[in-house]
């Protein structure tokens, strides 16, 4: 009996191995399969794109003023520092820097960096950039314009030495580095359409033709851990923005990016994913605090609560524009967690002013104070030539009258709305700001901003974010001043124009662009 269980136990375990050898042969097939499949299917893709520039000017990226090319060649032309999605400084061609003094920095450059066309990268094609900046016109002049001496300390150590103390002049290193080998024999400034300059970026420039240029990967590029899925860049040129728009309207391009906010009405709506971002243009209203009534917070909270920001884009600008609450929230990492629109409320506004001995009498609010009684009346400046920005100050008008506020617009020239702002001689201004990527806020909080604003807590915070590198004090402080700005109001953010990124539905991988790079993600897309 004992033999024979024994016996049973033998056969099935050799039949459940047998099984088991079985299932682990079609398991490893099933695996070789699917291996094969990923194979066939990697060696399948199309690793070409094609971009597009219409009303190529040059191909030198500091003297075009065009922004496909600015855009493109940032493939082809490394910076100083970079900057990620959300706009935190990243180290490109500078591997470290450090703020020796308030008007001294000290660049440390990576060792292992060549130009595309083989000479290795030193502090000399550094020196070489900036000087030319300075000399000519170029959309990157401002980022160096105080910048006062650029001293080579080795090969691969610069100290730039600036005017005057320039809060995050990090952000300011952005600007593409050229070669000086190359452009000591070429002439700089003269338009070269044909030639195929040198970069140290992920693709370099193998072919300049009439009708497009031809970029492959850079096999000297430094960034040896990144692996680019693209092979090559064919850069279609165009005489026309209206020639791009119907190439891409067609398939011919994978990606365009632009401001136009009637974009739609040019490439339709169908083929494509479309990205609407935040962008630069950022429109405002600054308060003079130095003004009877704008000088009481309760005024300029009750404007604030005043205000339907939705009701301005909806109405006036047709939902092309996002509203903003900080000037910081085109996406920066910097910027507070508020809602754009949470100041909206109407009831706060008539109690904040009625809690501060406000009484609202024959149709308007008024304020006794030393015996004297003041109706609430206040100015709104703005551009006579800007039609869209008269037509938001007549949208503001009628909403802060329906609450009580009695307002004048004042339309000005451009000359005497640029005096009136330069002098505080206005109530209030409708205002527009091209933001830069840089977190200084000195244009808002800084000595003589144009708010006359003034705040012993704000001044502490500026003077601490200017001075430090730490990460999560520098958000704690900014959360913070996005908190008081909200508050106190001495300025209320109004709304962003939009920034579009347009890309073939046949385009494959992350897309996560903003207005200073569209090619985040580029090495893993594919076709």
């Amino acid at each position: 009996m004992k033999s024979n269980w024994i016996k049973y136990v033998f056969i099935i375990f050799i039949i459940a191995m047998l099984l088991f050898a079985i299932f682990k042969m079609r398991k490893d097939e099933e695996v070789k399969q699917q291996e094969l499949e990923h194979i066939s299917k990697q060696e399948e893709k199309n690793t070409e794109l094609t971009l597009g520039i219409a009303e190529l000017d040059t191909i030198n990226p500091i003297l075009s003023n065009n922004k496909n090319v600015q855009d493109i060649s940032k493939l082809i032309y490394d910076p100083l520092i970079t900057l990620t999605s959300d706009y935190k400084v990243e180290p490109c061609l500078a591997k470290e820097w450090a703020k020796q003094s308030d008007n001294s920095y000290l660049i440390k450059l990576r060792e292992n960096v060549k130009w595309s066309d083989g000479p290795r990268f030193t502090a000399e094609d550094v020196r070489f950039t900036i000087d030319r900046l300075k000399e000519v016109s170029s959309i990157y002049s401002y980022n160096v314009q105080n910048v006062v001496g650029v001293d080579i300390v080795d090969d691969y150590t610069v100290k730039i030495k600036l005017d005057r103390e320039i809060p995050f002049f990090e952000y300011q290193l952005t600007f593409p580095i050229l070669s000086k080998d190359y452009y000591e024999v070429e002439n700089f400034e003269t338009t070269e359409k044909n030639k195929a300059p040198v970069g140290t970026g992920k693709y370099k420039i193998t072919d300049v033709q009439p009708s497009g240029i031809i970029l492959e990967k850079n096999s000297t590029w430094w960034n040896k851990e990144e692996k680019l899925t693209i092979e090559k860049i064919t850069v279609n040129l165009y005489s026309s923005i209206g020639e791009l728009y119907n190439s891409f309207k067609i398939g011919n391009i994978d990606l365009i990016a632009t401001t136009n906010d009637n974009l739609q009405e040019y490439i339709g709506t169908i083929g494509y994913s479309l990205k609407e971002i935040k962008g630069r243009e950022h429109t405002f209203l600054s308060f003079n605090t130095s003004n009877y009534f704008l000088a009481k917070q309760e005024v300029r909270k009750a404007i604030a609560y005043s205000i339907d920001k939705e009701n301005i884009v909806s109405n006036i600008l047709n939902n092309k524009c996002f509203t903003s609450h900080f000037p910081l929230d085109y996406g920066s990492w910097l910027a507070g967690e508020q809602g754009s629109s949470s100041g909206y409320n109407l009831e706060q506004a008539k109690q904040i002013l009625i809690d501060n001995g406000w009484s609202y009498r024959s149709g308007t609010w008024q304020k006794t104070e030393n015996y004297k009684t003041q109706r609430l009346i206040l100015n709104i400046l703005v551009k006579s030539s800007d039609s869209t920005k008269v037509a938001v100050a007549e949208n503001i008008k009628q909403q802060l009258e329906a609450q009580g506020m009695a307002i004048n617009i004042v339309q000005a020239s451009d000359e005497q709305y640029r005096n009136s702002i330069n002098n505080k001689n206005y109530d209030i201004a409708l205002c527009s700001i091209t933001l830069s990527p840089s977190p200084n806020l000195n244009t808002f909080f800084g000595d003589g901003n144009m708010a006359n604003y003034t705040n012993e807590e704000i001044q502490s915070i500026m003077n601490e974010v200017k001075n430090t590198t730490d990460e999560q004090i520098l958000k704690e402080k900014y959360t913070r001043l996005a908190e008081i700005y909200k508050t106190d109001n001495p300025y209320i953010s109004l709304y962003n124009n939009k920034y579009n990124v347009a890309y073939s539905s046949g385009l494959v991988g992350e897309f996560t662009p903003n207005w200073f790079y569209q090619f985040y993600g580029i090495s893993e897309w594919y076709k």
